[in-house]
This record gives structure tokens, C-alpha cells and sequence, in this order.
């Protein structure tokens, strides 16, 4: 057993044995199915926090020749797989942290020969009867005499592998030549079975290239059939509320809603830290990356801070994300720095519709202490001022709502430039800002009727408040608004919703700058 080469497999089992452990060996399955096929390069890059290091640790533990998993595994859905006991156990594992080997900056222009020379030096002691390896081999050489007079491959397992894009982020030296060793270790070489490699960002582009074009890439924007690995599913963690006696509720309303394809995933760290604590707030801390985004926040680009306070309302943003370069410095578009923070967590993506969002409580407190540190005062005003607008909404007070949305504007002034109903979008979805707590997302020019209602605000189920439609003007009356929502049969929409309906007109005259608001309790005869 060596510390790189066919390493044991105590991670694993103190992971295993924690009093929180969601069972995610099927992963080991996917694994074998790729296992000495043309698919076997996999690169699976989620955020950090998200369970990266233990799932190459449980990899290890069940592949490496260097320990014996079977009691780890025992109860574990795996077991029962026709694959289990094929691969138990039974190959040659190289095991690289990459993070292990860049502790300083001074480390940078010698990790690859550090990498190279601890890994040889293992393989020497592993193998001691095959010939043309010493300790100044090169490690591909090494491998290569191993593979020819064994016969036997390898199975790659590198975990956090970008690191050196955020260690030598500005270095592009260092960068190409560090993918020109990967390419070299593992591309068109036979003793490679199984290589699986992980990190926050994809594969590093040069152009429109990929830089190793032989993996199959697994990222917060195309889980493809590893999304239920990414994090915790909602049934796991529903059934480890109930088991420490959690409202599933709140961990609902707090952690949950990254999108990946079809399912909805929560961040596994924040998870596991309220079950143990049992306290309801933001276990996210800030980072040196986060810190560095705010930089480009404020450069705002393509009105980046106006799209930013658009999901802070629970809006959704369109972004491209195929002309992302994988790195943390080519942020050139708005698109760029949306791709970036899907890729750290900070946003989500809904593949279907090409949008992105804030997925959380959590998160949109991130968000909020960002505003703070970067000179938004007046958003974080405007926000704290939603739950009394929201009220006075129920209470269908339409002048305080007015007066409250005139305020919020002028808060968000510096943000929002009112010139289009557009913004005035923006300045309402702000103003609902405390909606999250009891409204789903806000559905965004939701077709209803015979035309398209401006915003729709439905109730999350069993929350008893009342729907919102909100149809806005621009130099015309909040009274036509309302008459627009009923000629129109906005209701349509949610004739099915049984609790009670609001319409909200508001108009914003640019002459005078003011809104006016007028709110009528649907009655369904009238209509």
C-alpha cells in the first residue's frame, strides 16, 4: 500500500462511518461501465463542497489493490450490482491530489517533477521485478515498461486537477505545460483503464478547443447521466430530515434548487452542516475566488449588477455558456462571468430555457453580502423594505405599494436605469424580494389567457397567501393594467389555484417619475 500507488482506503471509511452518510456508491457502477472502453476518460467538475474528494476517495477504496473494501461497502446499494465483485479491489490505482502538491507558490514551477518523482518512486517499490525503471524515470516511461512486461493497466484517479488554474491563474506557461503532461500521461496510452479526474472547472479551452479532447466532461451545465452524484437528491435529504428530526421545509427553502437536467439538487456540505447543528443559516464563507468575481462584478458587464438584482428577485437570466473558456481570467461578456459562477455554485442553470438563477436562501445571502462590499448600498436598503411592501400587497393597499416601489427605485437608481418597461421589471421583482419565502420562483411573461401576464407569483404549497398577477405600463394607468388582466383572461392560468387571487396594475409615468398601484381580489364571477 503506497500513498499514490494503490493506496488504502481510510478516507473512505471515515466518510463512511460519519453519523451523516448518503449512500452514492452507485457511482462505482457508472464507472465500471466505462471501465476499458473508449468512454473511460471521465472528468466530472462540480464546486467545491459538493462531495469531490469523497467520491474519488470511495473510488480508490473499491478499485485499489492496496486494501480490502468489502466491510466498507457491506449494506451499500453497489453490493448488489453484477459489477461488485469483478473490480473489488483488483486493479492498480494511481491516486493524485493535485492540491497536495501546490501548499506555495514557490511550488508551481517544480509540482510536475514533484508528481512525476513521488509516483515513480512507489511504482519501484510495487514493482521490483521489472527492469528500465529508476528513480529518474520519467513517469509515462515508468508506466510503459510496467504495462510491457506485466501486462497490467492502471486505473487514474486525480482529484481537484484545476487547482493550477486557480494557483497560476495569470501563468499561462505553467498552465499548458501542466495540460501537455496530462496529455501526455493519458492520451493514446494502453495501460490506461479507467481515468477520472476532478476539479471545479472543465477542461481548460484554448480557442474553441478543448486542450484534452479525450474526456467526457460531467459540469454543473451537462451532469449528463451523473447529476444524482453532484449533491444530494431531494428524497435523500427528505429521509435524512426526518431521521434527525430536521423540518425538511426550511432545509428545503434554504438549500435546495441547483438544477442539473431533470433533478434538484442540494449542496451536500450545507446539508450535513444543518442536520448537525440544527441552525438554519448561510455554512457557504466566502473565498479568495469570490472575492476576485467581485472585481469583474463591478465592471458590469452588459449591465451585469441590473441581471444580478433581477435573481436576487427570484428572476431568471438568459446566458450563454458555450463560449466559456474554463478559466478563471478570459471574462470578457456577462455570459462569461455567469458561466464562472455556475461553475463555483454561485448560479444555477436551467439547460431547457438557457437561463440561470440564484438556487437558494443560502446563496442569495452570498449575494447580499457582496452588494455590501461593493458599494450596493442602496439594493440592500430596497430589499429590506420588501417584507412591508409584500404586506401591504395582502393587505391590497395599493398607494403604500406604490410609495414603497417609488422608494425602492430610487434606492436602486444607480442600478437600474429606468428607461424601458424592462427595467421597470427589475424594480418590481426587487421590490418582491421577500416573496421567496412564501412564493415559488416568479414566472416571467407566463402565456395566459389570450396574452402574456408580466409577472405570476404563485404560493408554495401549503403556504396560505394569495396568488399574485402583475401586469405593468409605462406611461399609461395601473387602472388599464387591471382591465388588460381581466379582458385578457390572465386568471386562466391558475383557475385550478383554490386559495384567493390578487390582480396588481402598476404604471410608471417617466413625465412625473411616479408609480400607481391599484390591487383588486379576484372574484371569479365577474370575469
Amino acid at each position: 500500500m503506497g500513498i499514490y500507488v494503490n493506496p488504502g482506503n481510510g478516507l473512505f471509511e471515515m466518510a463512511r462511518f460519519s453519523n451523516i452518510y448518503i449512500d452514492k456508491s452507485m457511482l462505482i457502477a457508472k464507472m465500471n461501465d466505462v471501465y476499458r472502453t473508449e468512454k473511460r476518460f471521465v472528468c466530472v467538475s462540480r464546486p467545491r463542497r459538493f462531495g469531490k474528494s469523497m467520491a474519488a476517495n470511495m473510488l480508490s477504496a473499491y478499485y485499489s489493490r492496496g486494501c480490502t473494501s468489502a466491510a466498507l461497502f457491506s449494506g451499500l446499494k453497489i453490493e448488489t450490482d453484477k459489477s461488485f465483485q469483478e473490480h473489488l479491489n483488483r486493479h492498480n490505482v494511481i491516486r493524485i491530489d493535485v492540491q497536495r502538491f501546490l501548499d506555495t507558490p514557490k511550488m508551481l514551477p517544480l509540482f510536475m517533477s514533484e508528481i512525476e518523482h513521488q509516483i515513480v518512486s512507489e511504482l519501484i517499490s510495487e514493482f521490483p521485478n521489472c527492469t528500465g525503471i529508476d528513480s529518474d524515470s520519467r513517469l509515462k516511461n515508468a508506466l510503459d515498461q510496467i504495462f510491457i512486461q506485466t501486462a497490467m493497466g492502471f486505473i487514474f484517479i486525480i482529484d481537484e486537477w484545476d487547482c493550477v488554474f486557480r494557483a497560476a491563474k495569470n501563468n499561462k506557461e505553467i498552465q499548458k505545460e501542466y495540460l501537455d503532461f496530462l496529455r501526455g500521461l493519458l492520451k493514446g496510452s494502453e495501460y490506461v483503464e479507467l481515468a477520472y479526474i476532478t476539479g471545479i472547472l472543465p477542461i481548460k479551452k484554448y480557442g474553441e478547443h478543448s486542450a484534452i479532447n479525450i474526456f467526457d466532461e460531467y459540469s454543473m451545465i451537462a451532469p449528463k447521466n451523473l447529476g444524482a452524484y453532484f449533491g444530494f437528491t431531494k428524497e435523500e435529504v427528505r429521509a435524512q430530515c426526518e431521521k434527525q428530526n430536521v423540518n425538511y421545509t426550511e432545509v428545503e427553502r434554504w438549500y435546495d434548487g441547483y438544477r442539473l437536467g431533470n433533478l434538484s439538487i442540494y449542496n451536500p456540505k450545507s446539508v450535513i452542516d444543518v442536520l448537525t447543528w440544527h441552525e438554519f443559516q448561510s455554512y457557504w464563507t466566502g473565498t479568495e475566488t469570490y472575492e476576485a468575481l467581485k472585481v469583474y462584478i463591478d465592471l458590469n458587464f452588459d449591465r451585469l449588477k441590473e441581471n444580478i438584482a433581477i435573481m436576487l428577485g427570484n428572476g431568471h437570466c438568459k446566458v450563454n455558456t458555450r463560449r466559456f473558456q474554463n478559466d478563471m481570467t478570459t471574462l470578457r461578456t456577462k455570459d462569461d462571468v455567469f458561466t464562472l459562477l455556475i461553475h463555483l455554485g454561485y448560479l444555477t442553470y436551467d439547460k431547457d430555457h438557457e437561463e440561470t438563477f440564484i438556487p437558494n436562501q443560502e446563496i442569495a445571502q452570498e449575494f447580499l453580502n457582496a452588494a455590501d462590499d461593493t458599494g450596493w448600498n442602496g439594493l440592500v436598503q430596497a430589499l429590506n423594505h420588501s417584507e412591508a411592501l409584500l404586506k401591504r400587497t395582502w393587505a391590497l393597499d395599493g398607494t403604500a405599494v406604490a410609495e414603497k416601489l417609488s422608494g425602492i427605485h430610487s434606492e436602486t437608481a444607480s442600478i437600474l436605469k429606468y428607461n424601458n418597461e424592462t427595467a421597470l421589471t427589475c424594480a418590481v421583482l426587487i421590490a418582491y424580494y421577500s416573496a421567496k419565502a412564501y412564493y415559488i420562483n416568479p414566472a416571467m411573461e407566463l402565456p395566459t389567457g389570450k396574452g402574456f401576464a408580466d409577472v405570476v407569483y404563485l404560493p408554495k404549497r401549503n403556504v396560505n397567501v394569495p396568488a399574485l398577477i402583475v401586469e405593468l405600463k409605462w406611461d399609461k394607468s395601473a387602472n388599464g393594467a387591471i382591465a388588460q388582466i381581466k379582458k385578457n383572461a390572465y386568471v386562466s392560468w391558475i383557475e385550478g389555484y383554490t386559495g384567493d387571487i390578487l390582480l396588481i396594475g402598476i404604471n410608471y409615468s417617466k413625465k412625473d417619475k411616479k408609480h400607481t398601484c391599484v390591487i383588486e381580489k379576484y372574484v371569479k364571477e365577474s370575469v
